[in-house]
């Protein structure tokens, strides 16, 4: 046998090699691919098209990829409520483009991660005034680790920083409306906020509200399902029946997708309690499948039903030890 059919025959006698070769390939890949996801540093073929939905005069919502972008147009210029991924920032600006030519005066950032802050630096070099909760520009501004993802995101540059910053709320009065920006409390964060435009009569509720899928609670940040639970209540109490919600993720909403999003939440975190107080642990609990009753409806996004519930335990068991 020669020297090449001996390493051939070697290497057809071990396949396992070669499986744990090409998982491992396969899971670095993927572990980029979530850590880009995570931090925002995508390229620009990453990029997707913008979907324009007019929710009231003056008001539209943007669908790309990140969150969902609420732009406020009028004689007094053009405000932006997020900013996606920066992959995003050339295709939104166009979109953006086609509904007034002024430009971006004020970007609210309603919390920390890159699929709401990405394009904080192209928009903040292009002179927007960036405005969020003090929590925000703490995030932002100095490296972090994305514990669900596993994933760092590094400091942002100073220009891509909130120079405005609040604890409780701030008001703007521009384009015919007194548009109130307030802090709900580890909902999604420990910085979220939701934009309401009073006269319009309509919200932004940044990722307080995923309309139709189980929300992404990012307990590693301060987030929590009771702080979920208590910031819908929020929502509720200044919506009526056409209160028009813009959704962090999901399409455009009203008052009752928001009343349902709340018996599912309040029904996930009864089931879980009560598993909790019964001992189990977090894989008794996935086995248990409390959010059953909901998951055809709200199990079909990001977030899927056994990861739900894992958030909602280590929700329930963090709130307990605080």
């Amino acid at each position: 046998m020669s020297v090449s059919d001996e390493r051939t025959s070697i290497v057809w006698a071990r396949p396992n090699i070669w499986k744990l070769v090409m998982f491992r390939t396969f899971r670095s890949i993927a572990f980029v691919i979530v850590l880009a996801l995570s931090t925002g540093h995508v390229s620009a073929q990453d990029a997707v098209p913008i979907k324009t939905v007019m929710v009231a005069d003056g008001i539209h919502m943007l669908m790309g990829r990140g969150g969902n972008v609420a732009v406020s147009t009028g004689a007094d210029g053009t405000y932006v409520i997020e900013d996606q991924y920066a992959s995003q920032y050339e295709v939104m600006k166009q979109a953006i483009a086609t509904l007034s030519t002024d430009p971006f005066k004020f970007l609210v950032n309603t919390h920390w991660h890159s699929d709401h802050t990405g394009g904080n630096e192209q928009m903040g070099s292009n002179g927007a005034i960036i405005v969020a909760h003090e929590n925000v520009r703490q995030r932002v501004s100095t490296d972090q680790v994305g514990e669900f993802f596993n994933a760092e995101r590094p400091a942002s540059p100073s220009v891509a920083l909130p120079i405005v910053t609040f604890y409780r709320d701030i008001t703007f009065h521009l384009n015919e409306n007194d548009v109130h920006v307030f802090h709900v409390r580890n909902v999604h964060t420990d910085g979220d906020a939701v934009v309401h435009f009073k006269q319009a009569n309509v919200v932004h509720t940044g990722d307080v509200f995923f309309h139709g899928r189980y929300p992404f609670i990012d307990t590693g940040s301060g987030g929590s399902i009771q702080g979920t639970i208590g910031a819908v209540d929020c929502i509720l109490a200044i919506a009526d029946a056409e209160t028009r919600v813009i959704p962090e993720h999901g399409e455009l909403a009203y008052r009752k997708g928001l009343e349902e999003y709340l018996v599912m939440l309040k029904g996930a975190q009864k089931a879980m309690a009560q598993l909790i107080v019964a001992g189990n642990s977090v894989e008794q609990a996935v086995l248990a499948k409390p959010t059953a009753a909901f998951d055809a409806i709200w199990g079909n996004g990001f977030l899927k039903p056994d990861v739900f519930v894992k958030t909602v335990y280590d929700s329930i068991k963090r709130s307990t030890l605080r």
